[in-house]
């Protein structure tokens, strides 16, 4: 059994990690709300452009806008990867990279090759890892991240699909449902189907200016661009919920090892109580 003073010293070790553990989850509850806040703020206009994207896609049917245009055979993949900067927060990197790996393994096993784009320094760490084809990357978003340094990233991907570098697009993150739930997923961004357009009440007309071309490259570009800054708010409220359980299940678990710890050094405590009163009953004895 350890000496008294050793387990008094482990006690305070972990009174001082309790300490953190629990300011971390403050301050991750703190930023949760926010993140929330962002995120639901986002999805009115995300739904009224891809009510505008789904009625122009059925309103000009002349023009056949890549996005809109379902390849025939898939040679390559082009992948986004959303993940967060920093750690603690429990398995959401994990599940994430987990569902992605997957996915790839089944992509090559097909003959299909793939290039990646990481939002995210857990995401970036683990594709160099992997020695995966990077062509493009974003970190240190912060907690507030702006869509303008999402854009050059993305820039990147979707110009890599009008090329004909890549026959489709996904984006892999984590969806958040509630505080205690966040769930990986894998959603094709390119082609557009028609599940993730809806279809339109009724059919609308419309004049372009200056053509049907140069409106529909930014109408549809500008949805694209949503729906991967939707995904980062997304993740940043699931890394915020996940981290403020981790370290409230890591502070609980704290408080468990002390009192266990406490329990031990009472225990060496009256041992040694003990054998001093019985010394000192036998050094009489003997007198």
């Amino acid at each position: 059994m350890p000496g008294s003073k050793e387990i008094r010293t482990k006690i305070k070790s972990v009174q001082n990690t309790r300490k953190i553990t629990k300011a971390m989850e403050m301050v991750a509850a703190s930023k949760m709300r926010k993140a929330q806040d962002r995120m639901r703020k986002t999805r009115p206009y995300g739904e009224k452009i891809r009510n505008v994207a789904a009625h122009l896609s059925h309103a000009n049917p002349e023009y056949q806008h890549p996005f809109l245009v379902t390849r025939d055979s898939v040679k390559r993949l082009g992948v986004i990867v959303v993940t967060t900067d920093k750690g603690l927060c429990g398995g959401l990197n994990t599940n994430v990279l987990r569902l992605a790996l997957g996915k790839m393994k089944e992509w090559e096993a097909e003959g299909e090759e793939f290039e990646v784009c990481c939002i995210g320094n857990k995401g970036l760490g683990f594709m160099q890892r992997l020695r995966a084809n990077i062509v493009s990357h974003v970190t240190a978003l912060g907690d507030t991240p702006r869509i303008e340094r999402l854009i050059g990233a993305m820039k990147i991907m979707l110009d890599g699909y009008v090329a004909d570098r890549f026959d489709r697009l996904a984006i892999f993150y984590t969806r958040f449902i509630n505080t205690m739930k966040q769930e990986p997923v894998m959603e094709q961004l390119l082609p557009l189907s028609g599940e993730r357009l809806g279809a339109p009440e009724g059919s609308w007309d419309y004049l372009y200016e200056p053509d049907a071309k140069a409106v529909l490259d930014q109408v549809l570009t500008r949805y694209i661009e949503v729906l991967i800054y939707q995904a980062v708010a997304e993740n940043l409220a699931s890394e915020q919920s996940a981290r403020m359980v981790a370290m409230k299940a890591a502070s609980d678990n704290a408080g468990s090892v002390i009192d266990e710890l406490t329990l031990i050094y009472n225990k060496s405590r009256q041992a040694a109580i003990t054998k001093e009163l019985s010394e000192i009953v036998g050094g009489a004895a003997a007198v």
